[in-house]
């Protein structure tokens, strides 16, 4: 996948929304006010953060060499995904589930909102 397809894909998604807050070549998607996943647009290999469940994150790791420990985030719960060698449908699990984790974490009042917006 390309950072297009990944950004499309993630704009899918109720709530979502994108902006730059660190610098001008990462780009980061919410959903409400809580990040869910992070891409380095000017870095090659394409490379995103996902919040993961820290059990499957454990088994990713230890299956494909292309998932670590997020730089700068806790390790526990993010990870980095070099997109290069994945298939389509594993990248788009990652999304999905990084994208519930947090959209659980949210106040009702929130989810409430978000599932109300268009």
């Amino acid at each position: 996948m390309n950072a297009n397809e990944i950004l499309d894909y993630c704009l899918t998604k109720k709530g979502v929304t994108e902006s730059f807050p660190f610098d001008n070549e990462t780009l980061v998607l919410k959903v409400d006010t809580k990040m869910f996943l992070l891409m380095g647009l000017e870095k090659q290999p394409l490379s995103i953060n996902v919040k993961t469940d820290p059990e499957w994150s454990a088994e990713l790791r230890e299956q494909y060499p292309q998932i670590t420990g997020a730089y700068h985030m806790n390790k526990t719960h993010w990870n980095s995904v070099m997109v290069d060698g994945l298939k389509k449908d594993l990248i788009l699990k990652l999304i999905d589930q990084s994208y519930e984790l947090v959209f659980q974490s949210l106040t009702k009042k929130a989810q409430n909102a978000v599932n109300d917006s268009l």
